[in-house]
Parts: C-alpha cells; sequence; structure tokens
C-alpha cells in the first residue's frame, strides 16, 4: 500500500479530531472541571495523531522501496540473458 505524505497527513488529522470528539462527548457527560476535560481531549487528540503518523513511518520503513522495485525490472527484450527467448529470429529458426 502506498500513501503520499499529504494524504497520510490528511488522514492523521482526521483520525486525532474524531479520537478527539468523541473523547470531548465523553467527558462532558462525566461530572468534570471544564479544565480537565479540554485538557484530556487535547491529550487524547495529540497522542492519537503522533500514534498514527508514527505507524505511518514504521509501514514505511518496514514497505519495500518503490523505486528500487521498478528500477530491477527489465522486460525480456532488455534482459540480455533471456533476450534469445523472446527474439522473432529465434522463433523461426527453432522450428526448421
Amino acid at each position: 500500500m502506498y500513501i503520499n505524505q499529504r494524504s497520510q497527513l490528511v488522514r492523521n488529522v482526521a483520525l486525532a479530531a474524531a479520537n478527539g470528539s468523541i473523547t470531548l462527548i465523553i467527558l462532558l457527560i462525566a461530572p468534570l472541571g471544564l479544565a480537565a476535560v479540554i485538557i484530556n481531549t487535547i491529550l487524547i487528540t495529540l497522542s492519537t495523531f503522533v500514534t498514527a503518523t508514527a505507524s505511518d513511518r514504521i509501514i514505511k520503513y518496514l514497505q519495500p522501496d518503490r523505486e528500487s522495485r521498478t528500477a530491477s525490472f527489465q522486460p525480456l527484450d532488455e534482459d540480455p540473458e533471456t533476450a534469445h527467448l523472446n527474439s522473432r529470429e529465434n522463433h523461426s529458426t527453432l522450428r526448421r
């Protein structure tokens, strides 16, 4: 799975906002002071963003590099070891 850095940021902010909103609703129901509710909501929003960003970096580190996979691919025509298998001249000589 490949996702660019901008999409990762948007996804992580949306995830953090969703978790922060859920936390705010739950904490507003509980009999706590307003300062405790605001601080807890901010801390959970920030921790969600940091955790999501860290997990994205771990996944990016564990995935193979996209350029190395495409750079190592060579069609049969360009590979010197197997070029003879795909040439039309060899097909006509093999039939004789």
